[in-house]
């Protein structure tokens, strides 16, 4: 890097996560900011948004909770943090995937980089004619009531990138903004909606170098 950091992250990562953010689209958070708008001053805002999660200074804002019905009635919430906090969720996605992805089974389909659901389906489709019977396991309220601390040990197991941590112990507190407005704190859970799989693969023959 050209300029000293306590934590030592790639400005090419940033740019590359700001790619990938604004290919997969989607809406804005609390702050009401859109990938346009922050566009329009790309360059000062990308800078700022690496110095601070180089400084350790980087700290997300709360997520916009989004009411979405299911089909078997009820409703879900969705958390869709600011596109600067998607950015950044990216740029720890590209130095984390890496190093857990090895670890997954080849028929593990689930938001991995080059798997979809259609292979999945596929799959299915060919092993049919092999078994005449199907298993399925669901675990109820996953991503609402999943233990912070159980989650963050499991991060750690795989990596010991002091902002890596850091930041995603941030990311799994911060606060919801609900839609009149009132803050639903979290202790347990992590949203769904913060962050799509990107759509493309991410650049990590630069980022392995550095995680080695």
């Amino acid at each position: 890097m050209s300029e000293a950091k306590q934590f030592d992250i790639s400005k090419k990562a940033v740019i590359a996560a700001f790619q990938a953010v604004k290919e997969n689209a989607g809406s804005y958070g609390v702050d009401e900011q859109t990938i346009k708008e922050f566009e329009e001053h790309l360059n000062n805002n990308l800078y700022k948004l690496w110095n601070r999660m180089a400084s350790g200074s980087y700290f997300p804002k709360p997520v916009r909770a989004v009411e979405i019905p299911k089909k078997n009635g009820g409703t879900r919430i969705l958390g869709i943090p600011t596109v600067e906090d998607r950015i950044a969720q990216m740029v720890a996605k590209m130095y984390f995937e890496p190093l857990v992805e090895p670890m997954f089974y080849n028929d593990s389909y689930g938001y991995r980089p080059n798997k979809s659901a259609i292979q999945a389906v596929g799959q299915a489709r060919e092993r049919c004619f092999k078994r005449d019977w199907v298993l399925e396991l669901d675990i109820k309220g996953l991503f609402d009531n999943i233990k912070h601390g159980y989650l963050m040990y499991m991060v750690e197991k795989h990596t010991q990138i002091k902002w890596l941590i850091l930041y995603i112990k941030r990311w799994l507190t911060v606060p919801f903004i609900m839609s009149d407005g009132s803050v639903a704190e979290r202790r347990s859970g992590t949203p769904q909606g913060g962050l799509c799989r990107a759509r493309h693969k991410p650049p990590y023959d630069e980022i392995n170098v550095m995680t080695r």
